[in-house]
């Protein structure tokens, strides 16, 4: 009697001893596993936290891979294209959830312009957590596009607990976070900076001129973006007018919402120059 106790003992100390080995490994995953196929694949990695005024911010990235010759898409995505959705309403033990951006690529090709991004791309996430003294389980959700010649869409899921203690990939979150576009005033003094912007009263259909100060030789990028997801402008086009340190874009108003009116909008400009990155809210007075 008292040998099979001593087994039936050994055999639950064992079965819990197992299941307390996935927690933990569960909870001490720095990454989960790629869900995709050899176009891309998507996966969720860990990074340390952060203290931000007294509070615990846990941080993460979605890590998206690309085949050669394939990309994806920014969140306004241009000509044509589908903007990244992220869903993390499963998730646990989470307040908020802050997706970034890093600064994307202008594309050209039989598509139009488009814009976004190509090889690898990691998309930052700022969690606030319910509880800071307990782990995180994000639950995520990813629909998105990738295109080579035709465009395939894409939808992956990805479960990972993360606890703030992550360092295996905290680099590669440190260095997407870095590529993030700062977000800066209009008409700011700095190296890069949106410093004008003024009306085109000769063109039809009308259009704003920016001028953008820049370092000397060094090519410059903008996107605009409306004020909200139904305005469609095209890309900003360089045009004459600038100098060595100012550069001139044209924004055509064309795309504007039937009905809605430019007065009092507010455009939301991203300027990339060599590696840095700024975002500036123009209002079109």
């Amino acid at each position: 009697m008292f040998t099979a106790a001593f087994r039936s003992i050994h055999v639950v100390a064992t079965i819990c001893g197992i299941a307390s080995l996935f927690v933990t490994t569960a909870q001490a995953a720095d990454a989960s596993a790629w869900d995709g196929d050899s176009h891309s694949a998507m996966r969720l990695i860990g990074a340390k936290a952060h203290s931000e005024g007294g509070a615990q911010v846990f941080r993460a990235g979605v890590e998206v891979k690309l085949a050669p010759g394939w990309k994806t898409y920014w969140r306004y995505p241009g000509d044509s294209g589908v903007p990244p959705r992220f869903e993390f309403e499963q998730s646990e033990n989470v307040k908020s959830i802050a997706v970034l951006w890093p600064a994307p690529l202008r594309f050209s090709d039989t598509e139009g312009t488009t814009i976004g991004y190509k090889n690898n791309v990691v998309f930052p996430l700022r969690i606030e957590p319910k509880d800071a003294s307990k782990p995180v389980t994000l639950k995520l959700k990813f629909d998105y596009a990738v295109c080579e010649r035709l465009c395939v869409p894409v939808e992956s899921k990805a479960d990972l607990v993360i606890d703030g203690k992550d360092n295996a990939n905290d680099a590669i979150v440190s260095a997407a976070e870095a590529t993030v576009p700062k977000a800066q005033a209009f008409r700011a003094s700095a190296p890069l900076a949106i410093s004008n912007a003024v009306a085109d009263p000769a063109s039809k259909p009308a259009r704003v001129l920016l001028d953008v100060t820049a370092p000397k030789d060094t090519p410059v990028t903008v996107f605009a973006e409306g004020p909200s997801a139904d305005w469609a402008l095209p890309l900003p086009e360089p045009v004459s007018g600038g100098d060595a340190q100012q550069k001139r874009f044209a924004i055509t108003l064309d795309g504007v919402p039937s009905g809605a009116s430019t007065k009092g909008a507010i455009l939301k400009i991203t300027a990339v120059a060599g590696g840095q990155a700024i975002e500036t809210p123009v209002p079109l007075d």
